[in-house]
């Protein structure tokens, strides 16, 4: 296994000139280049310029014919576009990007920004809930909001109708961030036009869509994984058994972060997700303190700098062994957080990898992820 393999999650070098940001939109705004395929591209090719020259020829190979990458007209319109709305484009691995996304399998590798993009280097608290909300249910998320607000948290939201809108006003005052599923300057629902304009001028707005996308169906799972990925934990204040805030509460403990929930009487079918999360271990909301409690210290707060791999520590072999072991449990994680955990070289790690798995004691699961066996 090389350091290569081994670091492939990392965030590449951001772009440094015009140039270079032209060419990281126009690979990713390429046919078929997701996050991931992008991230390939550039490890494998050292820059979007070399990895872009080389698309055609790749798509030839996997027997698709007529491929061309996206014009450069496409980008110019998406920039122009950006320059109206006042939208700031970020960019993986760079100071302003939100460190919190830096460790996903799937970061989006740039967003567009309008408002404070000073609010992605706080501490923050997802809030997602029942489209059609309850008064109660309202009530309740723009007291958490509030609270949470109160004691330095940055609210994260989807923008939708209900939950999202009640937790957006609540803490407008104190910082709130608005991940939406089209583009940055298309707001829907369109009821929500004057909260996102407050927003933009009090808060943050963020999109991975390109300028000017309306939001399909489609878009919102791909949303809520940004969602969760901002913030530390996840509170569902109502939710249906069936529902898009199940999904972002199953990305929030995919990505590592809490997820809690708010309890809904059991004839409300708006709180049935809800209760069906506590039930299955979702830690009870009744109040901020209840999340507070449940965050991690802030002196264990996440860095908001792009993360580098530590230098390079020896170990006994045995030693790494135990180590390794300690830190690996039934629920698989990735090679590359464990090399960071350890802060052992990709030279090191490896073989102690292999000697574990050809002992049974670790097995690898699909996606470069390692677990104990059995």
């Amino acid at each position: 296994m090389t350091e290569e393999q081994l670091s492939s999650n990392h965030p590449p070098l951001p772009p440094t000139t015009e140039e270079d940001r032209f060419s990281w939109l126009r690979l990713l705004r390429s046919r078929k280049v997701g996050p991931a395929t992008f991230r390939r591209l550039l490890r494998e090719h050292g820059s979007a310029q070399n990895a872009l020259a080389a698309l055609p020829e790749m798509a030839r190979a996997a027997g698709i014919e007529g491929y061309e990458i996206c014009p450069p007209g496409v980008i110019e319109a998406e920039l122009k576009a950006a320059k109206a709305a006042n939208a700031r484009l970020l960019c993986l691995g760079s100071a302003d990007f939100p460190a919190a996304l830096n460790d996903l399998n799937d970061a989006p590798p740039m967003l567009w920004a309008i408002g404070d993009v000073s609010l992605l280097q706080k501490p923050a608290v997802a809030m997602v809930g029942a489209r059609n909300c309850s008064s109660l249910g309202a009530r309740m998320a723009r007291g958490l909001a509030t609270d949470l607000g109160s004691k330095g948290y940055v609210i994260v939201s989807g923008l939708a109708r209900g939950i999202d809108t009640a937790a957006h006003i609540a803490s407008l005052t104190s910082g709130t961030i608005a991940v939406m599923a089209g583009g940055v300057d298309v707001v829907y629902p369109v009821e929500n036009t004057e909260l996102a304009h407050d927003i933009a001028s009090n808060g943050l707005r963020v999109s991975e869509q390109p300028m000017g996308v309306t939001p399909q169906a489609r878009h919102f799972p791909r949303r809520n994984r940004i969602i969760s990925g901002l913030a530390q934990a996840v509170v569902v204040v109502e939710a249906a058994a069936k529902s898009g805030s199940l999904i972002t509460a199953r990305d929030a403990l995919d990505q590592g972060r809490e997820v809690l929930a708010v309890p809904g009487h059991p004839f409300d079918a708006r709180a049935a997700g809800c209760n069906l999360l506590i039930r299955d271990g979702a830690i009870l909301v009744r109040s901020a303190e209840d999340v507070v409690e449940a965050l991690p210290h802030k002196d264990n707060l996440p860095s908001h700098r792009p993360q580098q791999l530590p230098t390079p520590v020896a170990h006994p072999a045995q030693d790494l062994h135990i180590q390794i072991l300690e830190r690996l449990g039934p629920s698989p994680i990735a090679e590359d957080q464990l090399l960071r955990d350890i802060a052992a070289s990709a030279g090191e790690l490896g073989p102690a990898l292999v000697d574990l798995e050809l002992d049974g004691r670790i097995q690898r699961q699909p996606g470069g992820l390692l677990s104990l066996a059995g």
